[in-house]
């Protein structure tokens, strides 16, 4: 059976996943430097953490995505599979060092 092809909002809702995923991961890279600067407020096992997330993060892409060609996606869904594990994984490092720096409410006494 031949497999339907994508239509161009298909192809560019792909096009925009990639792109929030390089969104995520430059927010995360600034956020991260301005840490090693001692401008942003990260723990001190935030190296540690940077270098220990990317092999499963992108072991679950390579692995999501071949999951997806090999049952016969289309290039888009492919594309659209390995995205989405790194940029969970990127959205919740963003999420998880922007909240270092925000001021938490407080209490009215």
């Amino acid at each position: 059976m031949a497999r339907k092809p994508a239509n161009p909002v298909e192809i560019w809702q792909a096009c925009a996943g990639l792109g929030m995923l390089a969104f995520e991961a430059q927010a995360v890279i600034g956020m991260r430097m301005l840490g090693m600067g001692g401008v942003w407020p990260v723990s001190k096992s935030e190296n540690s953490k940077m270098l220990a997330e990317k092999p499963p993060a992108f072991a679950k892409a390579a692995v999501a995505a071949a999951r997806k060609a090999a049952a016969g996606g289309r290039p888009d869904q492919v594309l659209t599979a390995a995205v989405k594990p790194l940029t969970k994984t990127a959205r919740a490092n963003r999420k998880r060092l922007a909240g270092n720096a925000m001021p938490r409410g407080r209490k009215k006494t």
